[in-house]
């Protein structure tokens, strides 16, 4: 099969585009079969090309771009990038037009200003993160040059970000806003939800609503109304919020300040009287109090879910734990930690076609 996009094998970034999109959803259906031991996945997907709603993109010499296949040195020029949403390639054309000559980081030396544009394009809504570095001479001229960006780009939000010349990242607490807010907003089942430019969110809209909406299918199979759920490595509440109605209590713990302060506007805009979002490390678990029948919703980091929270979950004993996962290997390690459950349903996402990664989401019960 013919690749669709024109970098593919030179880009460090999709690797199975040369494979029928119905065997990559085979292939990775199986493999989660194997890694958590349970035949009957689901398996749910939306678009295979032009979904990703987020990209972190190097800035090279002649503007923007990935690092080339195998090497973190070297960079590889791009004008449009296939498995991006429509909009997104249509800031990257906008970036390239303006930064055709820039002071890019060389990450061999460590010189040079402009590092990342981290580019998100939600629904309704844009940003651009320029990423700088820190210990440039040349912040002056690069913020100003910016500046001028903004006035002509069709992104409605730009901030701006330092990072230390020594460190990979394209995040940082040091930032000012050049342009909007630095806030996005997306919808999932008609709830608002705003969230950081600079913090996580789901790259996929079209399969992360279908996330939702399979949890919210499996919780209203029990009679919840007088139950607690704990929406664990909660973020900014999206799965506490949505199934609110169905609970007595919602409580949504982060341990990531600014994914909580926007959790607290989230539970405010849509109007839910009955959850909190407190900023605790999971792995804090015992000093959150429960009364009753307990619910889990749990969506942890790559890394999977501290020992500490698991032991914790062994104690109280919820009714159902909800484990949505986006490294499945970790997944296997984790459940096999959980005493006295068994897996009831399991489902598989395609939240990143033309790559080897996957979500998923399983529903476990007590024995």
């Amino acid at each position: 099969m013919e690749a669709k996009c024109k970098y593919y094998g030179k880009c460090g970034g999709c690797t199975l585009q040369h494979i029928d999109y119905e065997i990559q959803l085979e292939n990775k259906k199986n493999n989660l079969i194997k890694t958590i031991n349970f035949e009957n996945i689901e398996v749910y997907s939306g678009k295979d090309y032009n979904y990703r709603n987020r990209m972190d993109m190097l800035f090279t010499e002649k503007g923007i771009g990935f690092r080339k296949k195998g090497t973190w040195k070297e960079m590889l020029d791009v004008d449009e990038c296939v498995i991006s949403n429509n909009r997104l390639n249509e800031l990257i054309k906008e970036l390239r037009e303006f930064f055709r000559e820039n002071d890019a980081f060389n990450p061999v030396k460590h010189t040079g200003t402009f590092r990342y544009a981290v580019i998100r394009t939600p629904t309704e809504d844009s940003s651009i993160s320029f990423v700088l570095n820190s210990d440039s001479m040349k912040l002056e001229q690069a913020s100003e040059k910016i500046r001028e960006f903004s006035e002509k780009t069709t992104a409605k939000n730009i901030v701006v970000t330092y990072v230390e010349s020594n460190t990979d990242v394209s995040l940082s607490e040091e930032y000012y806003v050049v342009k909007g807010t630095e806030y996005l907003k997306e919808k999932y089942l008609g709830k608002e939800f705003t969230y950081p430019i600079q913090g996580f969110f789901q790259n996929n809209t079209e399969v992360a609503e279908k996330m939702q909406e399979y949890v919210n299918k499996i919780l209203k199979t029990y009679n919840t109304k007088e139950s607690h759920l704990l929406d664990l490595y909660g973020g900014v509440g999206t799965f506490g919020i949505i199934n609110s109605e169905l609970f007595k209590k919602v409580t949504i713990i982060e341990s990531v300040k600014p994914s909580i302060d926007a959790a607290k506007i989230n539970i405010e805009t849509n109007n839910v009287k009955n959850a909190e979002a407190i900023l605790l490390d999971a792995k804090h678990l015992q000093k959150i109090k429960t009364s009753g029948k307990t619910y889990v919703i749990t969506d942890p980091p790559r890394s999977g879910m501290h020992p500490k929270t698991i032991q914790q979950l062994n104690v109280i004993k919820p009714e159902v734990i909800i484990y949505i996962s986006c490294n499945i290997e970790q997944l296997g390690k984790d459940l096999e930690k959980f005493t006295g459950y068994k897996i009831k349903n399991a489902a598989m996402f395609d939240m990143f076609p033309q790559t080897n990664h996957i979500e998923a989401i399983v529903e476990m019960v007590k024995k």
